[in-house]
């Protein structure tokens, strides 16, 4: 289990309406004369700006994403006449550079969605407007661009709704609000697209998504939940897989639709609830905020799967007042081969210059990003053009310069304070998040993400030996990669300064069940429980463990006590059926596994035995359909593979049969049993010679099997080989004298 601190993302997209920050004082609209200008001279060479052959090409290109209605700027640009209208403005934040809102200094990364204007566009613009802003030949014009009000890619196919909106006051500072959206389906769904649409964009600063698969933020706040919950830094339980959930899944007012690269799907599951993070800024009126999440599905799986990687220095955070170059930095070394997808730096009102770059392991240096004049208010998550390769060794490095003077037009401070790390933006961070792809990884090798969580929070903890998450997240990584007493001693040092965090104590328990130690980890199962009745994963815990011992009486007892507080839980549901199973009552374990069904379509164990009863009594058809569901949710489980290549022989489709059997034996070639089976089914397919070669395999790794050495003889006397079968009889005869087949089967052949 992954105890993952999630710091929600300040995503924002700069629109006009930022010009009234209360720090930035500007002057009235000036457009500047032409210095070669007279009033004699010659009328100029170079053809007129209009807004029909330049302007509007560049506008509805660079500008229209936000200034469309509906969108997040605060007026339009879509036709001739609101240009005109705003054109002195257009001139004068396109040439300080203010406006189109992009913060990335050109050549330090090449980014998707570029929207930096050159100096000969800026230029145009200042000559247009100079000229008088005319319009052109209107029919020249190129045609505006659509903005759909609702949904960008179509009507998506699950939409989640904010029951209870917030009201936002009229005036204050910047409120954060939370707002749970529980998944409500009961299958597993992959999301390839989703567009977030909040129902008055103009005071929505930014809104990201965080997963939430175990409900854990929900069961914190079980009072008011449904009413939003304030606050900017949240804690998630990640569940008891290794799930990074590495994806940007924001909104701000130029990006409304984020659609996932191709293999890259996000995963949804029964149970999980979508967490809506929202930064609003009021507006000088009430506003009634509301949103909506529309969800586009893709039926593929992810094929890759990419993780988010932090640099941070918040602890170095002390900037005193006046400091106009307070600096602090932050480096990682990556364990394994990586392609960058993404980066975005953050940081508040009085970061100055931002930072980031690699030094690959032959010492050149790569640039990620650069920043040189920092804006919270134009700040977003920067997607490469084509991902940047970084092999394993590189050290990437992140620096950041802050101003806490008064000449910072930023500075909400005047005049300025001591200023410290914290979750309030006039608190400070320092942070820059690295979305990457493991690539090149050796078949057979480790997780690579696994390999990066553990770099990284060992990195976290020995910066700061009290981070206890990130001691808790590398002891997880730790357990992941199967180093299980490193693990328990991390467990252990969190205990230490938390003798009561019963998540810890169950982790604690399952590293060492994992180790061996069963009575240690009994114990701390059993303390976890003690300390709270819903304490689900550790009563979980303790009933397999009951389970491994084939104690299913007490194994069953406490799935019951389980399912009594969390009766929901689809694993303790199977896991109960597995505990009848063991007491002897079939038909009660079958119920159970069908209720288990019923709360998870997908739980393996329900399919796996439900599937294993099926060719029992009789049913191969309906073995069929259980174990080819349960095989799609494990298909490196070389059991299933081995129960579903039987169902489907006794189906009498031996193809099918022989396709399990021969993918089970590639997960798993050194099972003598796997290719003994393998071995029956050629034979009763007609592939004498075949089905010899495999039990030949068998034998390579059993030598002894008395059996398997009468099963070859058979095979070789079908095939007329009667001097290696007596042969196969005799060795079977010497390894087994009492062996009646061998036996019988050498009596059988013609004398010599």
């Amino acid at each position: 289990m992954r105890f993952l601190r999630c710091t929600a993302l300040a995503l924002v997209g700069c629109v006009f309406l930022s010009w009234l920050h209360p720090r930035r004082t500007m002057r009235a609209a000036q457009v500047p004369a032409d210095p070669g200008a007279t009033s004699h001279s010659a009328p100029p060479a170079v053809p007129a700006v209009t807004w029909s052959r330049q302007i509007a090409p560049l506008v509805y290109q660079n500008c229209a994403t936000c200034h469309h209605p509906g969108g997040g700027g605060p007026f339009s640009l879509l036709t001739y006449q609101e240009a005109f209208r705003h054109g002195p403005q257009m001139a004068q934040v396109t040439q300080s550079r203010y406006m189109p809102p992009w913060l990335p200094a050109p050549g330090y990364g090449d980014f998707l969605g570029a929207r930096r204007l050159s100096d000969e566009q800026i230029a145009l613009i200042r000559r247009w407007v100079a000229s008088g802003m005319p319009e052109g030949d209107a029919s020249i014009a190129p045609p505006p661009p659509h903005y759909d009000a609702t949904w960008q890619l179509g009507k998506p196919d699950l939409i989640l709704t904010i029951e209870h909106p917030y009201a936002l006051a009229a005036g204050g500072t910047d409120v954060f609000r939370n707002f749970v959206l529980p998944y409500p389906l009961t299958a597993t769904h992959y999301i390839r697209a989703m567009q977030i649409l909040p129902s008055a964009p103009q005071v929505v600063h930014h809104a990201n998504v965080l997963i939430d698969r175990t409900a854990s933020f929900r069961r914190r706040h079980p009072a008011d939940w449904e009413d939003g919950i304030p606050g900017m830094e949240l804690e998630l339980d990640a569940g008891n897989t290794f799930d990074p959930d590495s994806h940007f899944l924001f909104w701000k007012p130029d990006t409304p639709v984020l659609e996932e690269p191709a293999g890259m799907p996000w995963r949804l599951d029964p149970g999980n609830d979508l967490i809506l993070n929202m930064h609003l800024k009021p507006s000088g009126k009430p506003e009634t905020i509301g949103a909506q999440i529309g969800l586009y599905f893709t039926p593929e799986p992810a094929s890759k799967h990419p993780m988010l990687l932090e640099l941070e220095d918040d602890r170095g955070l002390d900037i005193p007042a006046g400091d106009r170059s307070f600096q602090v930095q932050d480096e990682l070394e990556l364990p394994v081969d990586v392609d960058l997808f993404g980066i975005y730096p953050h940081a508040h009102y009085l970061g100055k210059e931002l930072e980031g770059w690699a030094i690959l392991p032959d010492g050149r240096k790569q640039w990620l990003i650069r920043i040189p004049d920092w804006d919270i208010d134009r700040q977003s998550v920067y997607r490469y053009r084509t991902p940047v390769f970084l092999p394993r060794g590189t050290v990437v490095h992140m620096h950041y310069v802050y101003d806490n003077s008064e000449d910072n037009v930023h500075n909400p401070n005047t005049p300025p304070i001591r200023v410290r790390a914290g979750n309030r933006s006039v608190d400070e961070m320092a942070h820059l998040w690295l979305q990457v792809l493991p690539v090149n990884t050796a078949k057979g090798s480790p997780d690579p993400r696994l390999l990066l969580e553990e770099a990284w929070m060992e990195h976290r903890a020995k910066r700061n030996p009290g981070d206890l998450i990130a001691l808790y997240n590398l002891a997880s990584a730790l357990a992941g990669l199967g180093r299980y007493a490193e693990a328990a001693a991390d467990y252990r040092q969190v205990l230490a300064a938390n003798p009561r965090d019963a998540r810890t104590l169950n982790s604690l328990g399952a590293a060492l069940e994992n180790a061996g130690d069963s009575s240690a980890a009994e114990k701390e199962f059993t303390q976890a429980i003690a300390l709270g009745p819903d304490n689900c994963d550790a009563q979980f815990n303790l009933a397999e463990l009951e389970l491994k011992r084939s104690q299913f009486a007490q194994a069953a007892e406490q799935f019951r006590d389980l399912l009594r507080n969390c009766p929901a839980d689809a694993g303790a549901q199977s896991g109960l059926g597995v505990a009848l199973l063991g007491e002897g009552d079939s038909a009660s374990a079958e119920a159970e596994f069908e209720h288990a069904l019923d709360l998870d379509p997908a739980n393996f164990t329900a399919l796996y035995h439900l599937g294993e009863m099926a060719i029992e009594s009789g049913s191969p058809e309906r073995a069929v359909e259980f174990l080819q569901k349960a095989s799609a949710q494990r298909p490196d489980d070389v059991d299933t593979r081995e129960r579903l290549a039987m169902a489907y022989a006794q189906s009498g489709r031996q193809a099918d049969a022989l396709t399990q059997l021969r993918a089970a034996v590639q997960l798993s070639p050194g099972d003598a049993n796997l290719h003994a089976l393998l071995s029956q089914v050629l034979s009763a397919a007609g592939q004498l010679q075949q089905a010899i070669e495999e039990q030949n395999q068998a034998l390579h790794f059993e030598p002894n099997d008395a059996d398997g050495w009468n099963n070859l003889g058979v095979l070789e006397a079908r095939l007329g080989h009667t001097a290696a079968a007596r042969a196969d009889f005799e060795r079977a005869l010497q390894l087994a004298p009492d062996h009646a087949q061998a036996r019988a089967n050498l009596a059988r052949l013609p004398r010599q």
